[in-house]
């Protein structure tokens, strides 16, 4: 059966997205500006569809690579070593502002203090030490933060709801990642708070992540979420079928996660967050300091629920869920 929608445009803390005056003509006949952006995974492809949505979000305001502006991009392939090569890279090249999602922008900013940095999905700015306040970034450094204690509660009560009985969880984690210690450190907090039991196991590298599934079903694991992003993005289509194959209903921190066969998502529209990011960089192009540009949170959170995987493994969807779903995959 057809997936039921009911999605609404994602508002920021900031005001309505506007279309911006589109880019007149006056900059071929001086600098083109340059932008440098340092990604995660292997490739473009690898990137899909947040690369399209950054692309999709400059052409909004009337960027063209290679006419009106350039973009440099990187891709490190989750290695950490390549992470920090390429971040100098870039600054090597003296780019104009330099992008990256959350764990590649704590490499841009150990990299320069100098360039601007518009960073995106960064779950706690302030934690990680990107920026002095969400308000005043104070730095060079501002962009999208998409987490917060408040989520991660909200996330692990969903999926108290949807498994009865349910007392342990299995957090998959990638200690490598820049973000992980953030994504923990709240997770268990708010499992505390809900009177569960949350358990770490460590996936460095694709070929880790099914070792660490076999290990949640030894350690008696009720349900299993992933750590946002890097190599658990990578590895999207595989997540949920494992999860599924050892029975652990999965919790995803993404729509892009959650539609491989995840039990259910709670999170912001990442993609909308992809072209938002884009307006961040022509704000400092045209004389903005990132300093004196508030860090943007998500004000919508999407809820979405798989009922085939709930049948799959013997789960009945309460009824307000699903009336209060936005989107429910029969």
């Amino acid at each position: 059966m057809p997936d039921v929608r009911r999605r609404d445009v994602l508002p920021f803390i900031g005001g309505a997205l506007v279309a911006l005056p589109r880019i007149a003509g006056a900059q071929s006949g001086g600098k083109i500006p340059h932008i440098g952006y340092l990604w995660h995974a292997g490739s473009a492809k690898e990137e899909h569809p947040y690369f399209e949505a950054l692309l999709e979000g400059f052409a909004k305001l009337g960027y063209v690579d290679g006419r009106n502006i350039r973009l440099e991009h990187r891709f490190p392939n989750e290695t950490p070593e390549r992470f920090k090569s390429m971040a100098a890279e870039l600054v090597s090249l003296n780019v104009d502002v330099l992008m990256g999602g959350a764990n590649a922008s704590s490499y841009l900013r150990d990299a320069t203090t100098k360039i601007p940095i518009v960073f995106m999905f960064v779950p706690d700015p302030v934690g990680m030490k990107m920026v002095q306040s969400i308000a005043r970034p104070g730095g060079n450094i501002t962009g999208l933060s998409n987490f917060g204690r408040d989520v991660a509660g909200k996330r692990l009560q969903l999926l108290k709801e949807l498994v009865p009985g349910l007392s342990r969880v299995g957090l998959l984690m990638n200690p490598d990642q820049a973000t992980t210690g953030v994504f923990v450190e709240a997770m268990q907090w708010a499992a505390r708070d809900l009177g569960l039991v949350l358990r770490t196991f460590e996936a460095h590298k694709l070929e880790e992540i099914e070792p660490a599934f076999d290990a949640m079903v030894r350690g008696s694991m009720q349900a299993v979420t992933p750590v946002q992003g890097g190599l658990f993005y990578q590895a999207r289509a595989i997540i949920p079928k494992l999860a599924l194959a050892r029975r652990l209903p999965m919790l995803a921190y993404s729509r892009e996660n959650y539609e491989h066969g995840a039990l259910v998502s709670y999170a912001a529209d990442q993609i909308e967050m992809c072209r938002r990011s884009a307006v961040y960089a022509d704000k400092i192009l045209k004389g903005a300091k990132p300093g004196d540009l508030p860090v943007e949170q998500p004000t919508k959170f999407e809820l979405l629920i798989n009922l085939k995987t709930a049948k799959a493994l013997g789960l009945d969807v309460p009824l307000h869920l699903r009336q209060i779903a936005d989107e429910v995959v029969e």
